[in-house]
């Protein structure tokens, strides 16, 4: 018999040999995987959507190697959770304002509102958080040269970047937006039985937005490290948006005023969609109302309203609207006991520059006239001392609210998919729970993968 410690070492090397073979296995049946397989090249930056033809092994492994590569570099960043600039600026105080911003692509609108953020009061006391929803060297260069307060980044797991042709990207075998039930039945497409109130299908371009909203609000709130007890102000902004240099100190006012202006208000809003943009509309006014999608635009709540928002995640995930603040809409008429009510400055601090977009076809996705009305409007509003005002007054009250008739609200469809309500509703579980609703997504006949 062999001794005792050339066994060990044999014994070792046959399971090494054992596991080496097992795990090329492995990797030859995951690159087979028609669910898994997308079939275009791509860059770090780009990814094209709509291809779906044939092309060779050699393509079809760099294509799939980016998007790991994308896929691992978002893992570690959301594991790390890096907050930049905490050695100028200290840690994050409770009372500080936590501002998240919603990113896809479009840099150059980014970086118009990173640059009104810079010129803003007080911005050093606030964190950034960026919740990306495509990653782009060129975008995160740009966010982690941000210096002028605290930064983090954060990013969207079920991306159609990462998922181009598997769900929640759109799956070969899903039914084309515009074809009739019967044909959907007769095609035996994934989703058949499930058009809208329109009778359409899903769009998976359109539904991203509002799955990335709900994953966002629910990881700074419960997963990300500097924010997860935080009890301060969360506000909400999009990459298009551009600020005043005064939004801070307004927000921060409307907070203090609530209890003399309007004690029910859980919400606030800096943002209106004003049809001009005059220097009057400056004067210190702000209604105390129901909430409206229209109150999207700087939006800012605490803890205690996510709170009954997310008890409310069933009615959020499976109402027929693509629309993030359609579907909170429907929360305060719907789910909860008493309405959501808002707080909202009647001069906007808060303005959406986006030309283009999900929406809108532009070829010109400049802003550039748009934001020189903006910036000579906020010139008059300085001089006429409007900017910064010492105190509020309300132009209406949510009694003026309550002798009106409730919303009749009709959704805007695109979300009857149960596997848009199954990956919506997963966001708000533990991670156990989550893990194992996952598992249950894996499909044949539906080519779901959530990874």
């Amino acid at each position: 018999m062999l001794p005792k410690h050339i066994r060990f070492y044999i014994r070792n090397i046959f399971l090494l040999i054992i596991f080496f073979i097992m795990l090329k296995y492995c990797s030859l049946l995951f690159l087979k995987s028609p669910n898994e397989m997308p079939s275009k090249p791509l860059t770090d930056t780009t990814i094209d959507y709509g291809y779906l033809g044939n092309s060779n092994e050699a393509s079809e492994r760099l294509h799939l190697n980016t998007i790991l590569k994308i896929m691992q570099q978002i893992h570690k960043a959301n594991e790390q959770q890096l907050i930049l600039n905490t050695n100028k600026y200290g840690p994050l105080e409770n009372d500080s304002v936590v501002i998240v911003i919603q990113v896809h692509n479009r840099i150059n609108y980014l970086k118009y509102l990173v640059t009104s953020l810079s010129l803003a009061r007080d911005i050093s006391k606030a964190l950034l958080v960026f919740s990306h929803d495509f990653y782009d060297k060129e975008i995160n260069d740009y966010v982690q040269a941000i210096d002028f307060c605290k930064v983090v980044q954060i990013f969207y797991p079920h991306s159609l970047q990462t998922h181009p042709h598997t769900f929640p990207g759109k799956d070969p075998n899903d039914c084309p937006r515009n074809i009739t039930k019967d044909e959907a039945l007769i095609k035996k497409c994934n989703n058949a039985l499930y058009s809208d109130l329109y009778g359409h299908y899903r769009e998976a371009n359109f539904t991203q937005a509002k799955h990335h909203w709900w994953w966002k609000a629910n990881y700074v709130f419960h997963e990300l490290k500097a924010t997860r007890y935080h009890t301060g102000l969360i506000l909400f902004l999009e990459e298009d948006h551009f600020v005043s240099e005064d939004f801070l100190h307004v927000l921060m006012l409307m907070q203090t005023s609530t209890e003399n202006l309007c004690a029910h208000c859980n919400i606030l809003c800096l943002g209106n969609y004003l049809s001009e943009f005059t220097a009057k509309s400056y004067r210190a006014k702000a209604k105390c109302l129901n909430f409206d999608a229209s109150h999207n635009m700087g939006l800012a709540f605490n803890r205690t309203t996510w709170s009954r928002i997310k008890n409310c995640a069933t009615a959020f995930c499976s109402h027929d609207d693509y629309n993030y603040d359609w579907s909170l809409l429907h929360v305060s008429e719907k789910c909860l006991e008493k309405k959501f009510t808002v707080l909202s400055i009647d001069g906007p601090r808060v303005f959406h520059i986006g030309s283009c977009g999900v929406h809108q076809k532009s070829k010109d996705c400049e802003a550039s006239e748009l934001i020189s009305e903006i910036k000579q409007v906020l010139r008059l509003a300085f001089q006429f001392g409007q900017l910064y005002p010492p105190l509020l007054k309300t132009t209406a009250s949510i009694l003026e609210a309550k002798n009106k008739k409730p919303n009749n609200i009709k959704a805007n469809g695109g979300w009857t998919d149960p596997r848009d309500h199954q990956l919506c509703l997963s966001m708000t579980l533990p991670l156990s729970l989550t893990s194992i609703l996952n598992s249950s997504y894996q499909s044949n006949k539906t080519g779901v993968q959530i990874v």
